[in-house]
């Protein structure tokens, strides 16, 4: 059998309207605009409202999207959401957005990889249309991290913001195309990041409330090591699988988790700052939303143009990693 090419038809982006800065975070935890400028390369965040959830994001990212691609929601086939911050364990949080555009009866589901979400969503639906079972997927990656963030905890609560990105894809018969896609996961990482209680290994209690167990646990030191090498590894093994080069590559995009991170692995692979796509100053990091939104931007911004390379890599909780090439 053979496989029909697979491409991006539309992305759409969102981002809440309230801004955090350092200065705010200064006024609520021991640290100082400095101490998190030189250790993240972050300036400020968005972060949603109290009623605003996962599905309100992806909503608005869901229905840029499909107006970029001049899609109908009813003419979807299939629903996918990346996230980890679900708005309720279930049902679905795909389900609650296949509601709120009307896509009624498509098959929805949410997918979870923590930041590599939305490249292991776009593999995964990919594989539907290459196949030939269906022709227009909606993929969403939506975050609001701030509801899983210790605000007493200067580590974590100065990193993590909220958003949400969304991509259509469907069959090419042009030139553009997903040239490869790669994805890993290391279990063994699983305490390097992590929300301890709330899951069946440790229900809610008094007690999970009281130790602040029900929030994001992170080992910075840890996880700083092992993303450089697992998204290096991601990016060589997503080149080699489409024949290229790094120097093939016209433009990266990669997770916006901490400009150290991003600065050591262009480094190490050999790309041009100049092809490197930050927003990691201005929208800290939106777990798996970052490389969502980051792609929309780039589009919406002119820095893609028709039969560029295009690299996004991840690395997340899990651990987990993925890198996909795109010809645009």
């Amino acid at each position: 059998m053979s496989l029909r090419k697979v491409k991006i038809a539309g992305t759409g982006s969102y981002i809440p309207q309230r801004v955090l800065t350092n200065a705010d975070l200064e006024r609520m935890v021991a640290t100082s605009d400095e101490w998190i400028s030189s250790r993240t390369g972050i300036k400020e965040r968005r972060i949603a409202d109290e009623n605003e959830a996962a599905s309100d994001l992806a909503y608005h990212a869901a229905r840029r999207a499909l107006k970029n691609a001049q899609v109908k929601p009813e003419d979807l086939d299939m629903i996918i959401v990346a996230t980890i911050t679900p708005d309720m364990i279930f049902p679905a949080t795909a389900c609650i957005l296949q509601e709120k555009l009307g896509a009624r009866k498509v098959a929805a589901f949410d997918l979870e990889a923590a930041c590599s979400g939305f490249l292991y969503g776009l593999t995964v639906g990919s594989q539907f249309i290459a196949t030939g079972m269906y022709d227009t997927i909606l993929v969403v990656a939506s975050e609001t991290l701030s509801k899983i963030v210790d605000w007493q905890d200067r580590n974590t609560c100065v990193i993590f913001a909220d958003g949400a990105g969304a991509a259509v894809i469907g069959p090419s018969s042009d030139s553009g195309r997903i040239i490869s896609s790669y994805l890993g996961a290391d279990g063994g990482g699983a305490d390097l990041v992590k929300v301890p209680a709330g899951g069946s290994r440790l229900p809610a209690s008094f007690q999970t409330v009281q130790n602040r167990q029900h929030y994001m646990k992170m080992k910075g030191n840890e996880l700083f090591k092992t993303a450089v090498r697992a998204m290096i590894h991601a990016i060589h093994a997503s080149l080699e699988e489409g024949n290229l080069k790094s120097s093939d590559v016209d433009y990266f995009i990669p997770h916006q988790a901490n400009m150290r991170i991003i600065d050591a692995v262009v480094k190490k692979v050999g790309l041009s700052q100049d092809k490197v796509h930050i927003n990691l100053e201005q929208c800290g990091n939106m777990s798996a939303a970052s490389v969502a939104v980051g792609l929309d931007e780039a589009v919406r911004g002119k820095k893609i143009k028709k039969g560029d390379k295009v690299l996004l890599t991840c690395f997340g909780g899990g651990v987990t990693w993925a890198s996909i090439v795109i010809e645009w």
